[in-house]
């Protein structure tokens, strides 16, 4: 429950996001609604970021942490028994209104069971349907009353598929300043004032780390190898990832000079205090565009869910910041090409070719001030106006 003066006297939240970068976004949203709402009472499935405003996590975000086909198939009756034992809760509870925050596998069905119900719903990122699954559309009619859309584009999309929407603008954008200051973050996690800082971003989940992380730590060794004085920097999303990243360090057995710098959670830290990056696809990539970082996208899956996800793909990029561009600013490097072969000289092109990296900050800062509207007020204004019928 968080007090706050504000223009409405109460209001019930039922939420659900589905990973650490839903977390951060529900979190602004909440920060919004607080300022909106002198009674919230906000309970659901969320972590850290949303418990700073008052949210009640009936369950942690990491039960929904999954990622892959087979992956979801292995957790499919865990997860199913979740929502099903959410949904009662919720329907006994009948709050004022429902936000799924992205995890469109979960939160979807659970929404058309609410909204049946009589329960108003609003979903808070946009599944990707313009770039892959576009059948999806009809399942989000029947399952909700408002988009909420953080890319510009995908408003035209949804309302042409005649489901309301509104493009509420980033709320990483918001977040994340024009300028940082590297030289303090580099301070603040005890890296070097001068010479080059390469981070190492494998993900937020335990599977793209498995995936990922022996790759990446692979691609630091090449680059030791051929460029003295780089030191790397690789955060690890959580508490028990960064044991598991630490236990891949020590099998890795890297060069006994090349310098490494583990921390736990601080990836905006990170971020602010890098040259260049190699992070693994997902939210992650448009943070660092967010911070004009250059960087190198990789991916990683099991073989089958690999194939079933291209099959049904629209687009050739994979990474939101050439997605959102349009086109490849930056490379990007899937399966088998995540290799440190492949990888290593597209980094060392970021590093060394002064043009190419100007021009690659140049697109991000253009993407910064696209997305920068005040998410988190434009979003608890859409929601008050669902909630409110």
């Amino acid at each position: 429950m968080v007090a706050a003066t504000a223009d409405r006297a109460q209001l019930a939240l039922g939420m659900v996001a589905g990973e650490a970068s839903g977390d951060l976004l529900a979190g602004a949203l909440l920060e919004g609604l607080v300022a909106r709402v002198a009674r919230l009472d906000a309970a659901g499935i969320g972590g850290p970021a949303m418990a700073r405003s008052g949210f009640d996590a009936w369950w942690s975000i990491d039960a929904l942490s999954v990622n892959g086909y087979l992956e979801v198939l292995r957790e499919y009756p865990r997860l199913r028994r979740m929502r099903d034992t959410l949904a009662r809760r919720l329907l006994e509870w009948r709050p004022d209104v429902f936000v799924g925050v992205d995890a469109p596998d979960f939160n979807l069905d659970l929404e058309a069971r609410l909204r049946a119900r009589g329960i108003r719903v609003a979903h808070f990122i946009g599944p990707s349907v313009w770039a892959w699954r576009r059948e999806r559309l009809e399942k989000i009619r029947r399952s909700v009353d408002r988009m909420l859309l953080v890319f510009p584009f995908e408003e035209v999309i949804y309302r042409d598929a005649g489901i309301p929407a509104t493009y509420v603008g980033h709320p990483l954008a918001d977040a994340i300043p024009p300028r940082v200051d590297a030289a303090a973050a580099r301070c603040a996690l005890g890296l070097p004032a001068d010479g080059v800082v390469v981070a190492l971003l494998p993900g937020s989940r335990r599977s793209e780390v498995e995936h990922l992380a022996p790759a990446f730590l692979a691609t630091a060794a090449w680059m030791h190898e051929r460029r003295a004085g780089l030191h790397f920097v690789l955060p690890a999303a959580s508490e028990p990832l960064f044991e598991r990243i630490r236990e891949l360090v020590r099998l890795a057995r890297l060069p006994d000079d090349l310098a490494l710098t583990l921390c736990s959670g601080r990836s905006h830290d990170v971020l602010a205090a890098t040259d260049t990056v190699l992070v693994a696809s997902g939210t992650a990539t448009l943070e660092a565009a967010l911070f004009r970082r250059p960087m190198a996208i990789a991916y990683r899956m099991s073989w089958v869910s690999y194939r079933i996800m291209r099959r049904m793909a629209y687009l050739p990029y994979v990474g939101l910041p050439n997605i959102l561009a349009g086109e490849f600013v930056v490379p990007e490097f899937l399966q088998a090409q995540v290799r440190p072969e492949e990888m290593g000289p597209a980094l060392l092109r970021q590093i060394d070719d002064d043009a190419h990296r100007e021009a690659i900050v140049a697109r991000f800062g253009a993407l910064h001030d696209a997305l920068r509207l005040g998410c988190a007020e434009r979003a608890a204004q859409a929601v008050l106006e669902v909630a409110g019928g």
